[in-house]
């Protein structure tokens, strides 16, 4: 299997399976001399985490993050960081029903027609436990851009839960913490929770969109045709478990504007900078970053392990009504904040060593 990891200059490429003994991954290219150890990712392993409330998973993983190699008295050496994670909540037993059974929205089916072979335990490779490592990726990636720009601040929330959009109007980043939803509007957050329980309580689940924002990115990362900085976000959102849509800026409403409206019109500061007097465009023209807020959002589709019967079929050619059983998230979006931030984290980390290496530091 090729396709295991992300990034050219910044590069990290992950390994393990949802019920094996740990998973892992390996970075290269970070600079030499940057102070890291395990406290620096810990925190944000510990956001992402099954089994810290009832709307996420019961699978109880410490995630408890070693560093292997690549950091020696405190600091990176340059040479590739290796980072462990040990499983230590598996039941396997739960997917022993399913083992000859394909489960309807899951990768099973195409697994077993690629491979000849499919791990059915939570999935395997294709589990969303893999995410755990990019969180930790991102980790690190948030330190190189700490280092080369420290003015960078990512932040995600959770805009939608199914069909219930948050007031954009109430948008309060601090609120972020105050709920289990990663979700930046108290009011929506307290008609979520009333909602979601009643997914969880029916069996069922449900989908909802991610908002991702990266402030103080300087203008001029990315390129103009084939590593647009939009093109490489957009395929690392939709690397992300679940995730069925990705928009940059005003992405799929920009087809309803005028050009004149779309266009993000121009004027210069006092300072003589330029100033946009919107963002349709999110941050990105031709590929490249304008230095406005980079935004990005992605649409998680329904965790598809439910608990209502659905249609699907085995391996011996037999039509069969399946209920996956086992420890699921009733809404997988939640838990998909922290990994989109890490996406972006990793995906700026690696255009700024891209720029750094072809035009230096400095922006014009």
């Amino acid at each position: 299997m090729s396709g295991n990891g992300f990034g050219h200059s910044f590069r990290f490429t992950t390994f393990g399976e949802s019920h094996g003994p740990a998973i892992g991954c390996v970075i290269d290219g970070v600079p030499p001399m940057l102070p890291l150890s395990e406290a620096d990712i810990q925190p944000w392993l510990d956001a992402r985490k099954p089994g810290q409330n009832r709307f996420t998973t019961q699978r109880r993983e410490d995630d408890a993050v070693r560093i292997l190699s690549g950091v020696f008295e405190g600091v990176t050496t340059g040479t590739s960081i290796g980072l462990l994670i040990d499983n230590t909540d598996q039941r396997s037993k739960d997917y022993g029903d399913i083992k000859d059974t394909f489960r309807p929205g899951h990768a099973d089916w195409v697994y077993e027609r690629k491979y000849g072979i499919r791990d059915y335990r939570g999935g395997g490779r294709s589990s969303a436990r893999e995410t755990a490592m990019r969180v930790a990726a991102g980790a690190v990636a948030r330190v190189v851009l700490d280092h080369l720009a420290p003015g960078i601040l990512i932040r995600g929330a959770m805009v939608q839960m199914g069909p219930h959009a948050i007031d954009p109007e109430g948008w309060d980043w601090e609120q972020r913490s105050a709920n289990p939803f990663w979700c930046p509007d108290p009011r929506a957050a307290a008609h979520w929770e009333t909602f979601l329980d009643g997914v969880r309580k029916s069996g069922s689940s449900t989908g909802g969109i991610v908002e991702v924002v990266a402030s103080g990115v300087p203008a001029g990362l990315g390129a103009p045709v084939y590593d647009k900085l939009d093109a490489d976000l957009a395929k690392a959102m939709m690397s992300i478990n679940a995730v069925k849509g990705v928009e940059i800026g005003a992405g799929f409403l920009a087809a309803a504007l005028s050009g004149e409206a779309n266009a993000d019109e121009m004027r210069m500061d006092q300072d003589g900078g330029v100033r946009f007097l919107s963002n349709n465009a999110g941050g990105i023209l031709g590929g490249i970053s304008t230095g406005q807020d980079v935004v990005v959002r992605l649409a998680v589709k329904p965790t598809s392990s439910i608990l209502v019967p659905t249609r699907s079929v085995d391996r011996h050619g037999n039509d069969i009504e399946i209920v996956t059983k086992g420890r699921h998230d009733p809404c997988v979006a939640i838990r998909a904040v922290p990994v989109a931030e890490a996406m972006m984290a990793v995906t700026l980390a690696d255009h700024l060593l891209r720029h750094r290496a072809q035009c230096g530091l400095s922006t014009r």
